[in-house]
């Protein structure tokens, strides 16, 4: 009994940008400073969803944008409209802590986003990072060795969702991650193949992707030309419509639990909690360990899934 992909099942969309598009987009992020590009991506996202009744003001005639206009965000702000223009354009600006308040209680941003404000608008103060050099991310041998002893379900992701160790416990609920191209080995990456999970069906998948993507944007906010996110990301806005959509949002997540349903053929669906652990580094990978609630019946199909598991071992 053993699961048949390592991420949850979910229909797939392909939609491709023209070559055009996708050049002129690249070549204007390419002039802005990296740090400036997110910030202003990250502040049209965040207006885009305010509604003028949501902040107190009349939506008045016929409006052409989504939510709210510029210069009604900066009268929120108490800014100037060219001011805050400027920020939403990735333009020369070093707005002060008090702008970045003001702003991020216009927006109606919760805790986790207004740390994303702060540390975009920080870092865009500074000169555009040169080339930087990047240790790879390992896993300590004693994280190794905790793995292995551990009676529940756990795996280890890099700060770009690389899937970089893993027990056998996880490897009984995901299928065999081995299977994979190491350089395929993301979560993102196998989320989105549509040759992977096209062909079943997952209620949660889009919850669960949003978690996946706010990590990831986190990770931009750190380091927003490190090549292994602009490949994964660069690949998947142009793969994928749906992903598109979703990284378009700019959630961000920090450190994230919740719930992911596993589909075992065999066993049915067994519904884990997970909680990530941060690993030595900074910031450095993180570990992911899935439990069920004592005397469940999720409990109890994990039990039997970590019995069947032992007894294969045992023969083999």
């Amino acid at each position: 009994m053993r699961a048949v992909s390592v991420v949850p099942a979910c229909l797939g969309r392909r939609d491709l940008p023209s070559p055009a598009r996708v050049a002129g987009t690249l070549a204007v992020m390419s002039s802005l400073h990296p740090y400036a590009r997110e910030l202003a991506d990250f502040l049209r996202a965040r207006r885009s969803r305010l509604r003028p009744q949501d902040v107190g003001l009349e939506p008045g005639g016929r409006r052409k944008v989504t939510g709210l206009r510029r210069e009604e965000l900066a009268l929120l702000a108490g800014l100037s409209t060219d001011y805050y223009q400027r920020m939403e354009q990735g333009r020369e600006v070093r707005p002060s802590d008090d702008v970045l308040d003001a702003i991020a209680g216009a927006l109606g941003l919760d805790d986790e986003e207004r740390r994303h404000l702060f540390t975009l608008a920080h870092a865009a103060r500074r000169p555009a990072p040169a080339r930087a050099h990047r240790e790879p991310e390992r896993v300590p041998d004693s994280t190794r060795r905790l793995l292995r002893v551990m009676d529940t379900p756990a795996l280890v992701l890099g700060r770009h969702l690389d899937l970089l160790d893993w027990n056998p416990l996880a490897e009984v609920l995901l299928g065999d991650p081995g299977d994979h191209p190491v350089d395929r080995l993301n979560m993102l990456l196998l989320m989105f193949d549509d040759t992977m999970t096209g062909d079943r069906g997952c209620p949660d998948w889009e919850r669960q992707a949003l978690d996946y993507i706010g990590m990831m944007r986190t990770a931009v906010a750190t380091d927003p030309t490190h090549p292994r996110a602009t490949a994964i990301v660069g690949e998947l806005s142009i793969r994928s419509a749906e992903f598109r959509r979703l990284w378009a949002r700019h959630d961000v997540r920090e450190s994230v639990s919740g719930s992911k349903t596993f589909r075992v053929p065999g066993a049915g669906d067994i519904v884990l909690d997970w909680d990530t652990y941060p690993l030595p580094g900074s910031p450095g990978p993180v570990m992911v360990v899935y439990t069920a609630e004592p005397g469940s019946p999720d409990a109890d199909r994990l039990r039997l899934l970590a019995s069947l598991h032992a007894s294969r071992s045992r023969r083999a």
